[in-house]
């Protein structure tokens, strides 16, 4: 099994590129400018094997740092074997050289693609290439996604602790970004729609399908330990299930989304793209039959004593819809999508905010505007469905059990939930590029009024009273967010001093520096804005009247000093922008074109008033709860004393009063 479901998928994933291939035309020469066959045929070829060395690293990973034991258990009397850690990590480094290797030949091949030059071996190519992977976008792109796989390549045989495998996973997940921004991303008009839906769609599908390699390829060990194997393989394959639905649903999602900015019409639904995407969805609902099939019976029957080969035969099975479903999709990117009908009459010059944004102006912003103008995200779409559901199953899971959960962090939660998907995919989202005034009300939301919400439902609290520990030595969710809550860099981050100092100066240092330029002009920089202003404001908010644990929380004085510095600075931000005369980003909110709402520079000042007034709401309301919270803190410490004195008969007034009279006796001497 260890060779045959890998070579199941490979062989799969060819045959499926070539047909793709083949019936979708993407291979077919172009006229005159034909780079060749070669090129042609060896561009998605290489891209395939570049994505399945992504996926190979990925889920392996993924697999180590959240499903094995870096334990190394052997029999008595026997010696002791290689760890499935440890060959998880050698797996991964494998698919990074892969990776590695696949994306420097796809690059040759991306070149030869873009300049119609057959590869060739003289100095005029290697400098074109040379150009090519330091001046141009796709180039780049190519060029970084080499790096990063070379890179992961000597991480994964150089680290080997868990944690600082967590920080490796992430750099791998962030190297991917790139390369999502380019193809068939940058030619559309929902630009960031279809690249946040490429970067998902590639991400999970490469933790699903590089799991279960990883899993197969683990079989030798597993095999090899007799029933101990056969005990591993029934508590991974769980924890594997719980990761490879998680990524079933964001796969189906990013694909829908990806398919819908392209096909657009049922109609292009028959032409070669569409049945390729059509294919490709119907391999994927093999595969969610498949998983369900996988939950719901063959985990319980893994347990069993022979029954695992039927599990592997399903394995097998899945594997080959995998790589069918691999193959298409590099054929679908080598596919001409199809291509809505352009009147002959001559086209308008483009407006100024077609221009800025890729998008014409939204209507005007009036109440109903308010309520029927949605943009959205599906990145944060995911996070807050995920969110939603992983709090309400833990609140079921605790009731299940006989214990209480406050009904109001509940609803707290819900609201705070739904707060930050209204502001991520609503009208903030939609007219925030345009009017500055409406993009610093999603900030003071998001870093004032979100993060408020949530703190106050106790999320980690919740987590840790839920989610099952383990005892085999591997990390889940519980174990990683214990990690995390108790590291030293939450005891940092949760100091009064420093998550004040990150929610003020932040705030000044977003809007006067370059950061402000790129969260309005790139989607990344956005994704990093919505982020940052999240964090700063729930570790604020941690800090001064959070529920769940931390490292130490300070008294309650210092609080509300903090708290009335906070409003200081950002009443000196908002007081800046009303009273300034200099339009930031004047070649952006002042070059838009608009005809109606305030003038760029008055709707800026509109801005500095919403930071002013609307930024210090929650402020006050803060101040008030850290104000209830002091007294009840006396009234707890007030009668903690009281049945303390109840319990010993006062003794300490009475050693207080006895060290009165020997002060007493001291000075009449």
């Amino acid at each position: 099994m260890r060779v045959a479901g890998p070579a199941v998928l490979l062989a799969a994933a060819l045959a499926a590129v070539l047909g793709a291939l083949a019936f979708g035309g993407g291979a077919d020469p172009e006229p005159l400018i034909d780079p060749g066959a070669v090129t042609r045929f060896g561009l998605p070829i290489t891209k395939l094997v570049m994505n399945l060395g992504v996926a190979v690293a990925l889920g392996a990973l993924a697999l180590a740092v959240f499903a094995l034991s870096p334990r190394s258990p052997a029999a008595k009397g026997t010696a002791p074997q290689r760890d499935e850690y440890g060959l998880a990590l050698d797996i991964a480094a494998a698919g990074a050289g892969v990776w590695t290797v696949a994306a420097a030949t796809s690059a040759l091949f991306a070149y030869s693609s873009i300049s119609y030059i057959p590869i060739t071996l003289d100095d005029a190519y290697g400098q074109g290439l040379g150009v090519f992977l330091t001046q141009s976008e796709p180039g780049r792109a190519w060029l970084i996604t080499t790096l990063v796989g070379a890179t992961l390549t000597v991480l994964c045989f150089a680290i080997r602790n868990v944690t600082a495998l967590g920080f490796v996973v992430a750099f791998a997940v962030l190297g991917l970004i790139p390369l999502s921004r380019e193809g068939h991303a940058g030619d559309t008009a929902s630009h960031d729609a279809a690249v946040t839906a490429i970067w998902l769609h590639v991400l999970f599908a490469s933790f699903w399908l590089g799991g279960l390699v990883t899993i197969t390829l683990l079989r030798a060990r597993w095999g090899a330990s007799g029933a101990e194997g056969a005990g591993r393989l029934a508590a991974v394959l769980p924890r594997y299930s719980t990761i490879a639905l998680i990524c079933f649903i964001v796969v189906a999602s990013s694909g829908f989304v990806s398919a819908s900015i392209r096909v657009v019409t049922f109609e292009n639904l028959l032409t070669p793209y569409g049945v390729l995407v059509l294919v490709k969805a119907t391999a994927l609902a093999a595969l969610g039959l498949f998983g369900a099939y996988q939950r719901r019976i063959l985990i319980e029957r893994v347990t069993r004593a022979g029954r695992a080969r039927w599990f592997w035969i399903m394995v097998a099975a899945e594997l080959a819809f995998m790589g069918v479903a691999s193959g298409v999709a590099a054929a679908l990117a080598r596919t001409s999508p199809p291509v809505a009908a352009v009147p002959t009459t001559e086209l308008p010059d483009p407006s100024p905010a077609l221009v800025l944004t890729d998008r014409e102006l939204p209507p005007e912003l009036t109440p109903a505007a308010w309520l029927t103008q949605w943009n959205l995200d599906l990145l944060w779409l995911l996070v807050c469905g995920f969110a939603l559901f992983f709090y309400l199953a833990g609140v079921w899971r605790l009731r299940r059990r006989g214990d209480r959960w406050p009904w109001y962090r509940t609803a707290l939660w819900v609201a705070g939930i739904l707060v930050l998907f209204w502001v991520t995919s609503g009208p903030i989202n939609v007219y925030e590029r345009y009017l500055f005034s409406t993009h610093m009300l999603g900030h003071m939301l998001l870093s004032m009024a979100v993060p408020v919400l949530l703190v106050l439902s106790a999320p980690v609290t919740l987590a840790l009273r839920t989610i099952r520990k383990r005892d085999d030595g591997s990390r889940g969710a519980r174990e990683w967010l214990m990690l995390a809550v108790h590291s030293r860099v939450a005891t940092v981050l949760t100091h009064p001093l420093v998550s004040g100092g990150l929610f003020a100066v932040s705030l000044w240092v977003f809007y006067y520096s370059p950061l402000f330029r790129w969260s309005t002009e790139d989607h990344v920089g956005h994704t990093w804005m919505v982020l940052h202003f999240l964090i700063t404001g729930y570790l604020f908010a941690q800090t001064l009247v959070g529920i769940d644990p931390i490292a130490g929380r300070p008294p309650y004085p210092l609080r509300l000093l903090l708290l009335l510095a906070t409003m200081a600075m950002h009443a000196f931000f908002g007081l800046s922008l009303v009273t300034g005369t200099a339009l930031l980003l004047s070649d952006w909110y002042g070059a838009m074109g608009r005809t109606w709402g305030l003038a760029p520079l008055a709707d800026q000042q509109a801005a500095g008033g919403v930071a002013w007034s609307v930024g210090e709401i929650p402020t006050v309301a803060l101040a008030i709860l850290v104000a209830v919270l002091w007294s009840r803190s006396d009234e707890r410490d007030a009668h903690r004393g009281d049945r303390a004195a109840d319990r010993d008969g006062d003794a300490e007034l009475a050693a207080y009063n006895a060290m009165l009279k020997r002060q007493g006796l001291a000075r009449r001497r």
